[in-house]
């Protein structure tokens, strides 16, 4: 693929990368799927070729590559056409990890973040609750400083890797939302907390798609956690997460780039080698046609993303644009498989069958890092408040959570 932001470096990382997950995924992620979670030896093998910490600094044993190396990784591991596996290792890798390696402290990078990195230990982020979904201030989960300690309680849900994860980065309560800092929510804070100390509850949730994802609700009852794993500062966490956030889109619309490429050379092959009435589905105008709407909109959507991804690599927080890339691209796979599904036929509606995979797995990517109604709010709050030569127009805006 031609493009300005890639490199014969990036071309070669993309092979390997290809390489890799073929052989030692694509065998086996029917089962993974099927059985809701990934092996310790895929994490293993992940952190020895080094995918587990590709933006995270070298001194936590990351290799401090480039943003556009992780777009290339993403765009692969979306290749795979599996839900479940690209978001348990997105969400290891590019989220609950970031924070650590964002604003954590020498200690935690140590005894967390390299592990991670290593794929010795595993991570989950958790950040939504019963009723709250995106709402940041609605965060309920409460951590009360005791000594050296905070006593942490409340309930997390929709919690990626949960059922495999060795440690939780939470979002948590410290203090008493005021209603004084950005969006009115402030008091929240960021802890780790090891995944079998006393007083977590761990409950697997079955969902529709994403079935690899060790989807879980975790339930915290007087957890006594070290004050020392606190990320950041106090009440700090509303910011750390504001960034965090920006990522998590840019990587959820990444993904789905890889996804959908995926989705349309499955849908190619069939239209192509079925036959019907004398020749192949391809011969027909009527899939011809779908094919090329569907092909052009991959098109423009895989613009957007790359150069999302080049505004933030410049420094700056492109949030408008982030979440512009992930509307965009998480509602347009959802058009894609849904087409992907109809043009196979009866094939596709079967269970078993990679259409139908897709078009389960496709929805939740519309939910997760925000839904697509709130990412419709952001962007319209942002275009409606702008001037024609704002940064919010012409790219760059400031948008917030």
């Amino acid at each position: 693929m031609r493009s300005p932001y890639f490199t014969q470096d990036h071309a070669a990382f993309r092979e390997r990368t290809r390489e890799f997950l073929t052989a030692e995924v694509m065998p086996n992620a029917t089962a993974w799927d099927r059985e809701g979670g990934l092996p310790r030896s895929l994490w293993k093998s992940l952190g020895e070729q080094g995918y587990l910490g590709l933006l995270h600094p070298r001194s936590a044993g990351g290799g401090e590559r480039d943003l556009f190396t992780s777009v290339v990784f993403l765009e692969e591991l979306g290749r795979t056409g599996f839900g479940g596996l690209r978001a348990a290792v997105s969400v290891h890798a590019y989220m609950a990890t970031h924070y650590l390696a964002a604003a954590g402290s020498p200690g935690l990078r140590r005894d967390y973040l390299a592990p991670a990195v290593e794929g010795e230990r595993v991570a989950a982020l958790a950040i939504s609750e019963p009723g709250t979904g995106a709402d940041l201030s609605g965060v309920t989960t409460t951590a009360e400083r005791d000594g050296g300690h905070f006593v942490v309680r409340g309930v997390k849900t929709m919690v990626s890797n949960g059922t495999a994860a060795d440690f939780h980065v939470v979002a948590v309560r410290t203090s008493p939302d005021t209603g004084s800092g950005p969006h009115g929510t402030t008091g929240l804070s960021l802890l780790v907390i090891d995944s079998g100390a006393p007083g977590i509850t761990t409950t697997p949730t079955p969902t529709l798609g994403w079935r690899a994802a060790g989807t879980a609700t975790v339930a915290y009852e007087d957890v006594r956690v070290p004050a020392d794993r606190l990320i950041g500062r106090v009440d700090a966490g509303f910011y750390y997460l504001m960034r965090g956030l920006q990522l998590e889109r840019l990587v959820a619309a990444t993904l789905a780039l890889g996804g959908m490429d995926r989705c349309l050379d499955d849908t190619r092959r069939c239209l192509t080698e079925r036959r019907l009435t004398g020749g192949t589905l391809s011969a027909l105008q009527a899939p011809a046609h779908r094919m090329a709407d569907l092909a052009t909109e991959l098109a423009a959507a895989r613009q957007l993303v790359h150069h999302t991804a080049w505004l933030y690599e410049q420094g700056e927080l492109p949030a408008t644009e982030c979440s512009m890339a992930k509307l965009h691209t998480t509602e347009l796979a959802c058009r894609m498989a849904d087409a992907s599904l109809q043009l196979q036929g009866a094939h596709g509606y079967l269970d078993s069958s990679d259409a139908a995979r897709t078009y389960r797995d496709a929805r939740a990517a519309t939910l997760a890092a925000g839904p697509s109604e709130v990412m419709r709010d952001l962007i319209g709050r942002a275009v409606l408040r702008s001037r024609p030569d704002s940064p919010a127009v012409r790219g760059g805006g400031q948008e917030g959570a």
